[in-house]
């Protein structure tokens, strides 16, 4: 009997053993798994403003940028369009729900909403294109992180390409068509015109608003009315609206400036465009959110290097002017050279 009892108790030391070298073996195994997973599982999303994700320009940029962390990066990603101011609330609100790691807004225009919704989810990491975090109304909220950038580089380059290119055709006008009067728009025209005067005395510079960044009806109105006024070139900043712009330049045979992403091909005289890399500031921010670096205050990103290749696709860059149309390579590289430094030093937005 004795022995039988010894018998069972070493049996049942013996399962106990085992069970207890499975249960380790499979913690091991999840414990290995688990950075997989939480790669697998990280979700990115980016929430448009009014502007639309088809602009060719802003929105569609941003975009962009979230496709490429998706396939260089790995991460799951789904972008929400608003197709008004209404739906901006209900967009982060969706991706709250959806279970998002960072959520990008697209843009000054959603800054009120994203803060309403970051502040009822201070858990969540929320991002926003042209806003710093440390102005209201998210006035140092920790879990916003503010994308911001010096478009008045670019513009200044753009500028000097304007006035320069004007004043070759005797007539020293040039005009900036802005969207909604908000200070991602001034940045650039108050880079623009401060160059374009600056490299070439004299220069009128014609400055009016839309006040949309859709509709190119209303942009193309106040370019025919920059043309009346004798404007040789046209910048736009207004984003799909702006297509009006450069579609007006082209009929009226002066040139056209686009603008965030090179729109050459979107109209029939494109000079340039002033490029500010928003594709690339989605990408790093998912980049460092989704490896442990989120800081709730980005410092404005800078130009990696004075590079106008027609294509950028290095990750690195932000602000950016494309090759000029091939007639005039000369006034384009006297804009590399000639950009007043006195623009460049100026406090941003």
């Amino acid at each position: 009997m004795r022995v039988s009892r010894r018998i069972s108790i070493v049996a049942a030391l013996l399962a106990v053993t085992v069970l207890a070298g499975l249960a380790a073996l499979v913690g091991s195994s999840s414990s290995q798994a688990s950075p997989q997973a939480s790669k697998a599982t990280y979700l990115a999303t980016l929430v448009s403003d009014i502007g639309k994700f088809n602009d060719r320009s802003f929105n569609q940029s941003q975009k962009e940028g979230l496709t490429r962390a998706h396939s260089k990066l790995g991460v799951k990603i789904k972008a929400l369009q608003s197709n008004s101011t209404s739906d901006y609330i209900p967009n982060l609100t969706q991706a709250v729900r959806l279970h998002s790691n960072l959520i990008i807004s697209a843009g000054f225009l959603l800054a009120d909403a994203t803060n309403t919704v970051a502040k009822k989810y201070p858990k969540i990491h929320f991002a926003i294109t042209d806003y710093s975090a440390k102005d209201a109304p998210f006035s140092g909220r920790k879990n916003v992180m503010g994308l911001t950038y010096a478009a008045n580089e670019s513009g200044c380059l753009v500028g000097v390409l304007a006035a320069k290119t004007a004043q070759k055709t005797g007539k020293k006008v040039i005009g900036a068509v802005g969207g909604l009067k908000i200070p991602p728009v001034d940045i650039w025209i108050a880079g623009y015109k401060f160059c374009a005067q600056k490299a070439v005395p004299g220069t009128k510079v014609l400055v009016d608003y839309s006040q949309d960044f859709v509709a190119a009806d209303k942009c193309k109105t106040v370019a025919e009315n920059m043309i009346a006024q004798d404007a040789q070139v046209l910048f736009q900043v207004a984003g799909g609206c702006g297509l009006g712009t450069l579609k007006a330049a082209a009929a009226a045979h002066i040139w056209g400036i686009g603008v965030d992403k090179d729109q050459y091909k979107d109209a029939g005289r494109v000079l340039t465009s002033g490029v500010k890399r928003v594709d690339n500031g989605v990408f790093q921010a998912i980049d460092k959110a989704k490896n442990g670096g989120f800081k709730r205050r980005q410092p404005a990103l800078q130009p990696q290097e004075r590079r106008h290749e027609r294509r950028q696709d290095q990750p690195d860059g932000a602000e950016g002017v494309h090759q000029a149309d091939e007639h005039l390579q000369d006034e384009h590289h006297q804009a590399q050279a000639q950009g007043p430094r006195e623009a460049l030093e100026r406090p941003r937005a």
